[in-house]
């Protein structure tokens, strides 16, 4: 799926009932256009580099990356670390959205340069508000350096 308008959020999410949750929670904050989900960290690397299944699509970088840290294939650190160690992508926020509370994965987050970490309220109403208000500071309020283009 190639989006008209500029991609505003890519959402790296592999479990149903939290990506359903999200995406609920985004609509609901009327922030819900143009997203692209990827259920796994080689997917996103994929979508973001324009590579398999995503070669033939147009370099469109997100404003931010909602990432979740235990995914399939590619975890999350690693996706964080290729995203975070290319000049053309550095620029762009990462946020982890994860249910790991583990001070290791927090500290190595920041290590590899995610820009926030946020854990994952299990009551819907709270983790509504924290994808609100994510997607409101994120996309609206936040101000970004355009990413290096792709080759």
């Amino acid at each position: 799926m190639i989006p008209a308008e500029p991609l505003e959020l890519l959402l790296v999410e592999d479990n149903p009932e939290d990506l359903e949750l999200t995406l609920r929670a985004l609509r609901k904050a009327k922030i819900a256009n143009q997203i692209q989900v990827a259920r796994d960290g080689a997917e996103a690397l994929d979508f973001v580099f324009c590579e398999g299944a995503y070669a033939g699509r147009r370099p469109d970088f997100p404003k931010v990356i909602l990432l979740d840290l235990k995914l399939p294939k590619v975890d999350g650190l690693e996706v964080l670390q290729r995203l975070k160690g290319d000049p053309r992508t550095r620029t762009i926020p990462v946020v982890m959205l994860t249910s790991s509370k583990e001070q290791s994965d927090l500290v190595k987050s920041y290590e590899l340069g995610v820009n926030s970490y946020i854990v994952k309220p299990v009551n819907f109403e709270q983790f509504a508000a924290a994808v609100q208000e994510l997607g409101f500071y994120w996309l609206l309020l936040n101000q970004i350096s355009a990413p290096s283009p792709l080759p």
